[in-house]
């Protein structure tokens, strides 16, 4: 198999961002009453596709955000970012997009979702979305 047949198998595979469901996110009761802590969530082993060759991309992915009524069930969150392994994705598209699902799941006070991903070609990216509640 050559270069080029190991890119159109890839490409085959991929799956488009609308794979991607926020279905299996899962909201828990937030008992903390005086709303006064922040969460800091940070996954280090992160994995997407590019959209252009079908090849992995790795970063680490952050949330922080102050809860309102809701906090998320982490391993729903796990399970949440694994859909991402076979998904054909741009930084700048996937940031907003974990954003917003997240944010319809859980309704918080405010979140900031970064998206810092490996070195690749002597080039480093890093995304962030930010929600406030109006």
């Amino acid at each position: 198999m050559n270069i080029t047949a190991i890119t159109a198998y890839l490409k085959n595979i991929r799956k488009d961002a609308d794979f991607i469901s926020p279905g299996v996110l899962e909201a828990i009761p937030y008992q903390n009453k005086s709303k006064n802590t922040r969460v800091e969530i940070s996954n280090p082993e992160f994995t997407s596709l590019c959209p252009k060759t079908g090849l992995p991309d790795f970063g680490t992915i952050t949330i922080k955000y102050l809860p309102d009524k809701y906090i998320v069930e982490l391993k729903s969150l796990k399970y949440y970012f694994l859909q991402f392994r076979s998904a054909g994705i741009y930084y700048e598209n996937l940031t907003p997009l974990i954003l917003d699902h997240l944010k319809k799941v859980l309704n918080p006070t405010e979140m900031t979702v970064e998206a810092e991903f490996t070195t690749r070609g002597g080039i480093s990216s890093k995304i962030t979305s930010e929600y406030k509640k109006m």
